[in-house]
């Protein structure tokens, strides 16, 4: 799959087409200073979009696209909010740049262990900025080889979390920030392909419309087109374990080269 740069908090798989797969909340390690004071419950990273790089990887690699994927949890720093850590969905509720409340509402630190805005701009520093680097810089590579990219953002998500949405989310939730991130054509072919099958359900612009990522880097007019997928975590794994399910991935993962490969036509 081209070149592999592994650095301490990121890494990325170099690939040779005008596909970048970013996975900014695969990662599920907390630091030790940071996991003591955090509640127990929450040392375990249950936010985490588990195993999306496991699902991806095969056809990142069978299309030869580029995959981005971090170290640490989101709880450490969240790589889909913007840095100056203003809402991506103002008056709802959510989970911030560094937050103290998980997706259940509950705190993540125990009493008066909240991170300082020294330490806040410290994960910034070390664990924020590398993604973006990479992730920017990659983008500028696949530009200045064929002229154009599309970003795809790929996340996964408990099927009920009460305190972000009502109800049992959609199997797969498109978002392109309304229709600014991507062009129209591309957001078509993709709506096409959906309407294709008839295991999944879907939606297009739902309760995830994009977050940072694809809303900084979704810049049509410029040759960068930004995508994101949120999955329900039902349909490729058990939601209480964590445990990876091959088999209902298999099915699933076909879907999601079809919609890759859209990116590509």
């Amino acid at each position: 799959m081209g070149t592999m740069r592994d650095m301490d908090n990121v890494t990325l798989h170099r690939g040779h087409i005008p596909l970048l797969i970013s996975l900014p909340h695969d990662g599920s390690f907390i630091p030790v200073d940071i996991s003591e004071r955090m509640q127990p419950p929450a040392r375990r990273s249950p936010d985490t979009d588990w195993h999306v790089a496991r699902l991806y990887q095969p056809m990142a690699m069978a299309l030869g696209a580029s995959l981005i994927h971090p170290r640490a949890s989101r709880y450490v720093v969240d790589l889909n909010r913007p840095a100056d850590g203003h809402a991506l969905y103002p008056g709802q509720r959510e989970t911030g740049l560094v937050s103290t409340i998980g997706f259940d509402g509950e705190p993540l630190y125990l009493d008066g262990c909240e991170p300082d805005a020294a330490e806040i701009q410290r994960r910034i520093d070390e664990y924020w900025k590398p993604y973006h680097q990479t992730l920017a810089d990659e983008v500028a590579r696949l530009v200045a080889e064929h002229g154009r990219v599309v970003v795809w953002e790929g996340h996964s998500i408990r099927s009920e979390v009460p305190m972000l949405f009502e109800g049992r989310l959609p199997d797969l939730n498109l978002g392109t920030a309304s229709g600014a991130s991507c062009d129209q054509a591309l957001q078509q072919r993709l709506q096409d392909c959906l309407h294709a099958q008839s295991r999944f359900s879907f939606v297009m612009n739902g309760r995830f419309k994009g977050g940072y990522i694809t809303r900084h880097y979704g810049k049509p007019e410029s040759q960068v087109q930004a995508v994101q997928l949120e999955l329900a975590q039902l349909n490729y794994m058990d939601e209480v374990s964590f445990a990876y399910d091959e088999s209902k991935a298999v099915v699933l993962q076909q879907l999601i080269g079809k919609l890759l490969q859209a990116c590509l036509d």
